[in-house]
């Protein structure tokens, strides 16, 4: 190999890194969905714009969760959210607030664009 084939083979794979970081490490800090004063559920805001922010959310399994995506785009990719374990698939019209209801078990649940190319996760712990 010349030393132009390894800058480039290099240059290539520092690449391939930088895009699953940003794709798949950077920016996941769980947020907690908030408490309903008097018992009502919990809540969290998910604003949809090129990704789902935050990215995981952790919430008190056995509760039930009111997921509010805010969907501040109008890209085709995120006009649904879908949520498979749950069998749920909800249209989110542009720039506006589409709340979902769950009452998760102890896991892991992951919600995903209509394409299955945005993902997000909901954590579910005991207290």
């Amino acid at each position: 190999m010349t030393s132009d084939q390894i800058v480039v083979t290099l240059a290539g794979l520092a690449g391939v890194a930088w895009v699953n970081w940003y794709f798949f490490v950077a920016g996941r800090g769980a947020v907690v969905a908030a408490e309903t004063a008097g018992g009502g559920p919990q809540r969290v805001r998910i604003e949809v714009k090129g990704g789902y922010s935050p990215a995981v959310v952790r919430v008190r399994a056995g509760q039930p969760v009111r997921l509010e995506f805010h969907r501040n785009e109008t890209s085709s990719c995120t006009e649904e959210v879908v949520l498979p374990d749950f069998g749920i698939r909800t249209y989110l019209p542009a720039h506006e607030t589409t709340s979902i209801g769950i009452t998760p078990a102890v896991g892991s649940y992951e919600f995903t664009c209509g394409m299955g190319m945005v993902r997000g996760k909901i954590v579910a712990e005991e207290e």
